[in-house]
């Protein structure tokens, strides 16, 4: 990685941290449409042990573990997994949430095919270089069961603030302090070589709206 690429996402590693400490719950506490599919998922294929990338204070976290699964979340903001903690302590899950402060630039600590899913919401669409986006993948590829599920969301090139604001390079886009990587979908087909590609389906979240696609991946057998 660059000097510049390690710059910004070390400042956007602050600017979420800050955000978090100053807006506690930002999201509510229902959980995301991609978390309710990626439960269903989950739950057709019989996991237990569920991954969360980019878990920040814990709504979709504390609905997988509601819905009986044992979720290891990570994220790189200390506020908002603190946030997470209080919450599933609040609501009898603490015993089903372990959180860990991992920056996803750095390999995950965890062993090879110890969980049996992943979820990551608009995660890999953080202030990531293609490089590294292909790197997190591979990790997530190698702590997964065979068989386990990966589904994520990413803002794409059809998204309005897609070439707007200030641009980083490489799809990266800032607009209102938050950089984004917007995919391309080769990029999607690209992560999904080796791996089974059961769906990319696109939807609209947020007033802009904001323009996602949702895609479910799985190890093969």
């Amino acid at each position: 990685m660059s000097d510049p690429e390690q710059g910004l996402g070390d400042v956007q590693r602050a600017h979420w941290q800050q955000i978090y400490g100053e807006h506690p719950g930002m999201y509510g506490e229902e959980p995301s449409d991609p978390a309710i599919h990626a439960a269903a998922v989950f739950g057709a294929a019989g996991a237990r042990k569920v991954l969360e990338l980019g878990a920040g204070h814990g709504r979709d976290a504390l609905y997988f573990a509601r819905r009986g699964l044992s979720v290891w979340a990570a994220d790189f903001s200390p506020a908002g997994l603190e946030q997470l903690r209080v919450a599933a302590a609040a609501q009898g899950l603490a015993g089903q949430v372990t959180t860990a402060v991992h920056d996803v630039r750095q390999p995950l600590p965890i062993a090879n095919a110890s969980v049996d899913a992943v979820f990551a919401h608009m995660l890999l669409c953080m202030a990531l270089s293609t490089q590294e986006i292909h790197a997190l993948v591979t990790e997530v590829r190698r702590v997964l069961r065979p068989g386990g599920a990966f589904v994520y969301t990413v803002r794409h090139t059809g998204d309005a603030h897609y070439r707007a604001g200030t641009g980083h390079g490489d799809d990266i886009w800032e607009h209102g302090g938050f950089a984004v990587h917007f995919f391309p979908r080769d990029l999607v087909d690209a992560l999904a070589r080796g791996w089974i590609l059961d769906e990319v389906a696109a939807f609209e979240e947020g007033d802009l709206p904001r323009k996602l696609w949702r895609v479910t991946q799985t190890v093969p057998q």
